[in-house]
């Protein structure tokens, strides 16, 4: 995808460190999607997955994955298959059958392993408000790029040219977060700086290292939180105006 001119604001874009905020670099699932544990908790009752087996499995998967000293550079002897599906270099189907070769049922046995992963996020269900952020923001000018890891294509894609610019998922560029590349992929398709983009994600060691490349931070814990600090820094309006015949809470 060729990089993006910047789009004029057309609101008085803040400054922060001296730079303009005009761009929002986000998440997919867990952020403008319902919780990745709503997910599994569906699919480990569904399949009848032992939970307490998964947990363990998962915990020294992903620690490794994402924790420190997880990421696998040139010459090192860490190997993660999370790694090499994020990046799109396995197939689909190697990595369910090596994820099901791990896990237990609870009858004792591993789990049917394809469609495994499809299985595991078809829980998954859009959060409005936070999609509904997105659109308000490009309606006032900033740029937007969805930068996810992809385990897989699960992706409704319904609806996404009116929430984003350009569309980073990792297993379609070979590269994952939290390198710093893919940070750098995504800022060259909005033709953005890392000082004028906020990067919002519900893993806080992918927050760290959006960081250290010069983006702003938001780590998403909720969508009343994440909004409110987006509205605090581009000091816009996000959400959408609640009718007044609409009641509070509905």
């Amino acid at each position: 995808m060729p990089a993006l001119s910047p789009r004029k604001p057309i609101f008085e874009a803040r400054r922060l460190g001296g730079a303009v905020l005009k761009g929002v670099l986000i998440d997919w699932g867990g952020v403008l999607t319902t919780s990745l544990t709503e997910s599994l908790v569906e699919w480990i009752e569904a399949d009848r997955i032992d939970p307490r087996h998964y947990r363990e499995v998962m915990r020294a998967l992903v620690t490794q994955a994402y924790g420190a000293g997880g990421e696998a550079g040139a010459g090192s002897v860490v190997e993660n298959p999370i790694h090499a599906l994020e990046r799109g270099e396995i197939p689909i189907l190697e990595f369910e059958r090596d994820l099901a070769a791990r896990l237990l049922t609870l009858d004792g046995g591993p789990p049917e392993a394809d469609g495994l992963l499809t299985r595991m996020f078809s829980g998954f269900r859009p959060v409005e408000e936070m999609n509904e952020m997105l659109r308000l923001a490009r309606v006032a000018g900033l740029s937007t790029c969805l930068v996810s890891n992809s385990w897989g294509d699960h992706y409704t894609r319904e609806g996404w040219e009116a929430i984003f610019d350009a569309v980073v998922i990792s297993g379609e560029v070979g590269m994952r977060k939290p390198e710093e590349r893919i940070f750098h992929h995504a800022l060259g398709l909005l033709a953005l700086e890392p000082g004028q983009c906020v990067f919002v994600d519900d893993i806080e060691e992918n927050i760290t290292a959006a960081r250290a490349v010069g983006l702003v931070g938001v780590h998403h814990t909720d969508p009343v939180a994440t909004i409110a600090e987006m509205e605090r820094l581009f000091g816009l309006p996000l959400r959408a105006a609640r009718s007044a015949e609409q009641p509070p809470g509905r």
